[in-house]
């Protein structure tokens, strides 16, 4: 009986040290990891490099060939055999001249992607508000042939509980109501203009859609309450077909390689700036996190694909052509996830969206990572949106993974405005981005069993519904499926 106990203790004395054992050695891997990226980490360096060499990185520009050249040579630089580029033609926008004038004085501008190569329109402007569709259903004509003014959030004193779209489909609206421009006021102060594209589609748009600062946008609003104001809106653009390219890095898996893991961000920015913010804290933490891989010899199960894509701003141009060719290749069920990092940083949390099928999966990794370092919460949410790289993805049943950011939100007002400039990135973050972005992807390419599966056409429609996305993937032309 002595020698059976003794047995027995033995049995679970070694289970336990073997699982204290496990524990340990992903303790000392992301102490390893965490080690080398702090001495090591590159995103800062190379963000701070290409904002002073190349500039803004608009899709079809040269600016736009130098950053795909310079991420393409720097995955070659961290070690990685297999780099390619993923080309895809487009019809690629860019601004000239814009003048906007009310009531005959002019008001500074910005004009919105993909309005018209060339407009002279003026007419009666209308308050639409919010500018969403509820704002017109009440009047349906209220804005035929006159330009509509809508605010780019939603305002003061709304109804509680609205949902905001985004202003491609804000535009959207105001044509499909038979405005013949539109006037979107931006929300930050001290007269920044933001751009960005008003098209939901990536195409051209019938009317001329531009932006005006918030102090001018509210004086406006109050003029209208006491009488009519008419707005005369001339513009001049580009639009040709160009080619583009994606730029992607594999690192094949060790044990099931036909499985990929995405990590992407958006390589491109809008032109008024050099778009540090939007996207380079995020594309060049993808590209440091890639340098970790290699640096500290990481070799997951599954096949890592890191992607710089392109034509995100311009309509998710970069992202929807690689579902698209995956879809005519038949690969697309290899791909098991995609981690998007925009405008990503300082990471204290996870956001997976999908149906979960072990959402522990997540806080268990968050708790690893938090063992690293305490400044990581593990907050955790199951929840998504649009208008990033995963969205083509998402809509293909794709689990998705992202980041809770942990950043100043005072940078955020400079987004996709002429003030998003290098000066704005905290060095410190960027590092934090690559350091924990790190542990999660290794932590998800190296899983047994990964927390989600690819959820089935009416899985991924009914995620869509509960999280109110089905309103704005219609206006976007995205929602496919029947009623």
């Amino acid at each position: 009986m002595k020698k059976q106990l003794f047995i027995a203790l033995t049995t679970v004395l070694a289970m336990s040290c073997g699982e204290s054992k496990k524990e340990e050695s992903q303790a000392e891997l992301f102490a390893r990891i965490d080690t080398e990226i702090q001495q090591n980490a590159k995103g800062y360096s190379t963000l701070k490099e290409a904002s002073e060499t190349i500039g803004h990185r608009l899709t079809g520009s040269e600016n736009g060939a130098k950053a795909e050249e310079y991420t393409f040579n720097k995955f070659k630089e961290y070690g990685f055999e297999e780099v390619e580029y993923q080309t895809f033609e487009v019809e690629a926008w860019s601004r000239e001249t814009v003048s906007v004038s009310i009531n005959d004085e002019l008001v500074k501008a910005v004009t919105l992607g993909h309005s018209p190569v060339k407009a002279n329109v003026t007419g009666e402007i209308v308050d639409m508000g919010n500018g969403l569709e509820a704002d017109y259903a009440a009047n349906p004509d209220a804005v035929k042939d006159k330009i509509a003014l809508v605010y780019i959030s939603i305002l003061e004193g709304s109804p509680e509980g609205l949902s905001n779209l985004h202003r491609s489909e804000k535009t959207a609206l105001a044509i499909k109501y038979g405005a013949k421009g539109i006037i979107i006021i931006n929300q930050v102060d001290n007269g920044v203009l933001l751009t960005g594209t008003a098209s939901v589609t990536g195409e051209l748009i019938p009317i001329p859609a531009v932006c005006i600062g918030k102090e001018d946008g509210m004086a406006l609003k109050e003029m209208l309450k006491e009488g009519t104001s008419s707005a005369t809106i001339e513009m001049t653009n580009n639009s040709d077909m160009i080619k583009a390219r994606n730029v992607i890095a594999t690192l094949p898996g060790n044990e099931i390689p036909e499985e990929i893991i995405i990590i992407g961000g958006h390589l491109d920015s809008w032109d008024l700036a050099t778009g540090a913010i939007d996207n380079g804290i995020g594309s060049f933490a993808v590209l440091d996190i890639a340098r970790a891989f290699k640096a500290n010899n990481l070799q997951p199960k599954r096949t890592v694909k890191f992607v710089m894509f392109m034509g995100e701003e311009q309509g998710l141009l970069g992202s929807r052509h690689m579902v698209a060719e995956a879809l005519k290749e038949g690969t697309m069920d290899q791909i098991k996830y995609m981690m998007n990092l925009d405008m990503s940083g300082n990471p204290i949390g996870m956001n997976a969206g999908g149906k979960l099928d072990n959402e522990a999966f997540f806080t268990d990794l968050g708790a690893a990572i938090q063992q690293q370092d305490s400044i990581y919460k593990n907050e955790f949410s199951n929840r998504s949106g649009l208008h990033s790289d995963h969205q083509p993805f998402m809509l293909e049943g794709v689990p998705v993974l992202s980041v809770h950011s942990n950043l100043d939100r005072s940078i955020y007002g400079c987004y996709h405005s002429d003030c998003d400039d290098f000066n704005l990135v905290n060095e410190e973050h960027m590092t934090n981005t690559s350091r924990f972005g790190t542990m999660m992807l290794y932590g998800l390419a190296d899983a047994e069993t990964l927390p989600a599966t690819k959820m089935d056409s009416e899985t991924t429609k009914e995620f869509m519904i509960k999280n109110d996305l089905k309103e704005k993937l219609i206006i976007g032309g995205d929602w496919k499926w029947e009623e």
